[in-house]
């Protein structure tokens, strides 16, 4: 909005308005705002949370530590996702369909976890929609996702290869192109795609949402996450960044750039709140909303190997959590002493804030190690 009005519209008059097309400064203005919303409204969205009496209730089998949690105020994630949309829409070219693609997915996973945070906080218990019905909902959304990227897939606006880390001359193509000249392999093709994007989006709405168990870890894992998606969303399209990394170039996915530091300073000021002792849990609304950004912006920027590596903490919380339910039904023996992999740490005896400030370092660690491999190629 801003973009159009101040640089398209009254640039050519008012020549200082130039610096209102450069994303580099955009990016910054859009963390900035989502950074001053959260902090700033979170006081009056806290209140209104407790006078509507929409608190946490905590898991029976969980550790007893977290018991005094109870009634602590969630679905925090609806002043996330209002600072991630507001600075988005007010800094960005909304013309372009990419940051429509991440909007749509950010809302999107927002009302499938709001519909599950209400049915929780409706009755009185921790637990809101069927597994079924959560998982089904989130495929729904990504079926729809996938149309939609296939619909600029046929414009030749976007590409269905992605980058390997390492190997700069090997990009594979999800839409394996093989399998579209023949007749019997055809459905093949499109069933392929589908289940990739379920891999990268709903694994990744997952995995946040099975992180966000301690105050502050999901956030501040998140912070780390968005800052390094800025980057690559960034150098994925600067022409000169991304001619020198030989990474898969999407024109006009710097703009993403603006949409995730958005992503970062929400998640930001939202942890001012969200640090130990919690004042406010982000509930599911947040978590999905959040994991499903990571996976759709990641698909789009075709840094989907990368995201393994960015997200590495929400990775290794995802698949503790099928170890043990795996060992579980298949051995009847536990892998780990309480999924997902923060609550082992607590049962064996680490405090919370241990658990959380080591897993941001882990988190870091991995990041920066995705950005390094952006050279070593």
């Amino acid at each position: 909005m801003l973009y159009w009005l101040l640089y398209e519209q009254l640039f050519p008059q008012i020549t200082p308005f130039r610096i209102f097309g450069y994303v580099t400064f955009r990016t910054l203005a859009a963390s900035l705002t989502a950074l001053l919303m959260c902090v700033l409204l979170g006081p009056w969205f806290i209140r209104k949370l407790r006078e509507m009496q929409i608190g946490q209730h905590i898991r029976e089998d969980g550790p007893q530590s977290h018991m005094k949690k109870a009634g602590t105020p969630t679905m925090g994630g609806l002043l996330i996702l209002t600072s991630i949309i507001v600075p988005t829409l007010l800094w960005t070219n909304l013309r372009n369909p990419y940051v429509w693609v991440a909007l749509f997915g950010l809302v999107g996973y927002g009302v499938i976890g709001f519909i599950d945070d209400y049915a929780k906080v409706k009755k009185a218990q921790n637990l809101g929609l069927s597994a079924r019905q959560k998982m089904g909902l989130q495929v729904l959304m990504m079926l729809i996702l996938g149309v939609w990227l296939l619909v600029l897939h046929s414009k030749g606006l976007y590409d269905t290869s992605m980058n390997v880390p390492f190997l700069k001359s090997v990009r594979p193509n999800m839409l394996i192109s093989s399998w579209l000249e023949n007749p019997w392999t055809y459905p093949l093709a499109f069933v392929f795609f589908f289940l990739f994007l379920l891999f990268v989006i709903v694994g990744s709405s997952n995995a946040v949402n099975l992180t966000d168990g301690l105050d502050g870890l999901a956030a501040g894992l998140m912070i780390i996450a968005g800052g390094a998606m800025t980057v690559l969303c960034y150098v994925s399209g600067h022409a000169q960044f991304a001619r020198y990394l030989e990474l898969a170039r999407l024109s006009g996915a710097a703009e993403l750039t603006i949409f995730c530091a958005s992503l970062t300073g929400a998640s930001l000021g939202f942890l001012w709140y969200n640090a130990h002792p919690a004042q406010v849990f982000m509930g599911d609304v947040g978590s999905l909303a959040l994991g499903g950004s990571l996976g759709i912006v990641a698909v789009l920027i075709k840094q989907e190997i990368l995201l393994l590596f960015i997200g590495g903490v929400y990775v290794i919380e995802l698949m503790s959590v099928v170890i043990q339910v795996v060992s579980y039904k298949t051995r009847r023996k536990r892998v780990f002493l309480m999924a997902p992999l923060h609550h082992h740490f607590e049962k064996l005896g680490w405090n919370e804030t241990q658990v959380v400030v080591r897993f941001w370092i882990a988190g870091l660690v991995t990041a920066l190690f995705a950005l390094t491999t952006l050279k070593l190629r």
